[in-house]
C-alpha cells in the first residue's frame, strides 16, 4: 500500500486551488491521463526566478526538469529579458518567406561557425517534431533531386523518440505514443540501441555500441539502396529513460552512412545545448551529422524554436529552376524575431560565463553526492553525460512515476521519472548549495514513495562521465 503523502490537493483559502479548477475545466494537457487530473492536479506556477518556480501560495520548487528540458540559464534570466525587451521595440516578427531580419541570419551564422561551417545552412521551424520532420523531407527530397528517389526509407533505433506529429512519429519507438496511430503510419526499419544497460558479462558501454553498429551494418548492407537516412539521438535517448550510450556508436554510424550512400540526422532537440557537456553532442565523437536537429533549449527556455542545419552541398542541391526542386516547407512563425534574439542571447551567455566548462563542476559534485546517498538503495545504472544525471529504481510498485512526482512537490522539487528511471537535468543556473538542495530532497523523495529496504548490495553502476 502506498505511504501517505501530501495532499496535492490544496485548502479552499489556497490562491492554487482556483487556477487548478479552471486549468481542468478548460486545458487539455500534454502527456497527461486527464482521468488523474483530480488526483494530481496541475501545479500553478506564478513566477520564475533562477532555478525556482513559485506557486499563487509563494511555495517554491527547484525546477530539476529544467522545465521539460528547455531551460538553460534559469527563469527570468536578466541578460535574455533585456534582449527580447530591446527586440520587442524593434521587430517582434515578419515572414522569412521573400524577407529576412538580423536575428535569423546572425543565429544561423553563429550555429554554422560552431561546427566549424560544416554545416552551413539553417533552415527555421517553431517546434522539435517539426524539425525532425524538415530533416526527414529534406533527406527524401535530396535524393529525390540527384535522381534516387528509390531512397524513400528510413532508419530508427529501437525505444528511441523523435516527437508525436505523424511524420515524427515515423521514426519513434516509444509504444505509449506510438501505438495508438499505428494504422496511420509508414514503418521505419528499427535497429538495437546501443544503451549501455545492455551490456553483458564482459562487455563495456562500447562493445554495446560496436554491437549494435553490427546490426545496423547488417541492415544498410542489404537495403542501402532504398534507405534515405539513419535518425539518431546522439549520446543520450531521453525519453526512453535517459538511456546512455558511447560516443563510439556515433563514430560507427557515421562511416556506416558514408560507406553505403545513407544520410546521418542527428536529433540533438534535447541533447544539444550543452546538455551532454559539449555544444553539440556529435562534438563527442569528433563527427558532423548531414541534418542536425535542435530546439528546445536554443531559445534558453523561453519562446518556441526549432532548426535543421544541413550541409552546404545539401542545400545546393535544392538549387534549381524547377520549383518541384526546391524545399518549399514553411511555417507561419519560422524564423520568428522575438525567439532568435533569445537564442542569440542564450549563445551570449555561453560565451560570458564559460557554461560548459562551469557546468562539468556542477555535473561532478552532483553525480558525487548522488553516489554516496544511493549507496546501498535499490537503483540500478546510476549514470551521467554532462548535465543529464539518471539511475533506474527496482521494484518501484505502482503509479510509481506519479507517486515520485507529487512526493518531490511536498520536498520543493519538481521532478517527472520516465517510467522506472529518475532523472535530474537542472538549469545551468544551479548552484553548490542548490545542487545539495536537489540530491537530498531526491533521496527524501524516494524514502516517501517507499521503495523498498536497501539492498545488501549498492546497484549496478553504468555511470558514463
Amino acid at each position: 500500500m502506498p505511504p501517505t503523502i501530501a495532499s496535492p490537493s490544496m485548502p479552499a483559502a489556497s490562491k492554487n486551488a482556483g487556477w487548478q479548477q479552471r486549468s481542468r475545466r478548460h486545458v487539455w494537457h500534454p502527456c497527461t491521463q486527464s482521468i488523474r487530473l483530480e488526483a494530481v492536479p496541475p501545479l500553478p506556477i506564478a513566477r520564475g526566478e533562477g532555478v525556482w518556480l513559485f506557486d499563487h501560495d509563494g511555495r517554491r520548487y527547484l525546477d530539476a526538469t529544467s522545465s521539460w528540458w528547455v531551460n538553460l540559464f534559469g527563469h527570468a534570466h536578466p541578460a535574455i529579458n533585456a534582449a527580447l525587451k530591446d527586440q520587442l521595440d524593434t521587430l517582434s516578427h515578419v515572414m522569412l518567406a521573400g524577407c529576412t531580419h538580423a536575428p535569423a541570419v546572425e543565429l544561423a551564422e553563429r550555429l554554422a561557425a560552431l561546427t566549424g561551417h560544416a554545416l552551413g545552412h539553417c533552415f527555421y521551424a517553431s517546434d522539435g517534431a517539426s524539425a525532425v520532420e524538415i530533416a526527414l523531407k529534406m533527406s527524401f527530397h535530396a535524393w529525390r533531386n540527384a535522381g534516387r528517389s528509390g531512397k524513400q526509407n528510413f532508419v530508427a533505433l529501437r525505444q528511441g523518440y523523435h516527437g508525436e506529429t505523424l511524420g515524427a512519429l515515423h521514426v519513434t519507438d516509444v509504444p505509449v505514443f506510438r501505438d495508438a496511430y499505428a494504422p496511420l503510419l509508414a514503418n521505419a526499419h528499427l535497429v538495437a540501441s546501443p544503451d549501455a544497460r545492455a551490456a553483458g558479462p564482459g562487455e563495456d558501454a562500447a562493445a554495446v555500441s560496436r554491437r549494435a553498429a553490427a546490426e545496423l551494418e547488417a541492415l544498410l548492407a542489404e537495403r542501402h539502396a532504398s534507405i534515405a537516412a539513419v535518425i539518431v539521438e546522439p549520446l543520450v535517448q531521453c525519453a526512453t529513460g535517459m538511456a546512455m550510450h558511447d560516443p563510439e556508436y556515433l563514430r560507427l554510424v557515421r562511416a556506416l552512412c558514408d560507406r553505403y550512400g545513407v544520410h546521418l540526422i542527428a536529433d540533438e532537440i534535447a541533447v544539444g545545448c550543452g546538455r551532454t557537456g559539449s555544444f553539440f553532442a556529435c562534438e563527442q565523437a569528433g563527427i558532423w551529422p548531414d541534418f542536425l536537429c535542435l530546439s528546445k533549449g536554443i531559445s534558453g527556455g523561453y519562446l518556441p524554436l526549432a532548426l535543421v542545419m544541413t550541409r552546404d552541398a545539401i542545400y545546393q542541391g535544392f538549387v534549381d529552376d524547377d520549383v518541384a526542386r526546391s524545399f518549399l516547407h514553411s511555417h507561419s512563425y519560422t524564423g520568428n524575431a522575438l525567439a532568435c534574439r533569445a537564442a542569440l542571447a542564450t549563445l551570449d551567455l555561453f560565451e560570458r560565463e564559460d557554461a560548459l566548462r562551469r557546468n562539468r563542476t556542477r555535473a561532478e559534485r552532483l553525480i558525487g553526492r548522488l553516489r554516496k546517498g544511493l549507496h546501498g538503495m535499490p537503483v540500478d545504472h546510476l549514470r551521467q553525460r554532462g548535465m543529464i544525471t539518471a539511475f533506474d529504481v527496482r521494484e518501484p510498485g505502482a503509479r510509481f512515476a506519479e507517486r515520485f512526482h507529487l512526493a518531490a512537490r511536498a520536498n520543493g522539487l519538481l521532478m517527472r521519472p520516465i517510467g522506472t528511471t529518475v532523472y535530474l537535468m537542472p538549469p545551468y543556473a544551479i548552484g553548490d548549495d542548490d545542487i545539495d538542495r536537489l540530491v537530498d530532497g531526491t533521496l527524501a523523495t524516494l524514502e516517501a514513495v517507499a521503495v523498498p529496504g536497501h539492498a545488501d548490495e549498492g546497484g549496478r553502476d553504468a555511470a558514463l562521465a
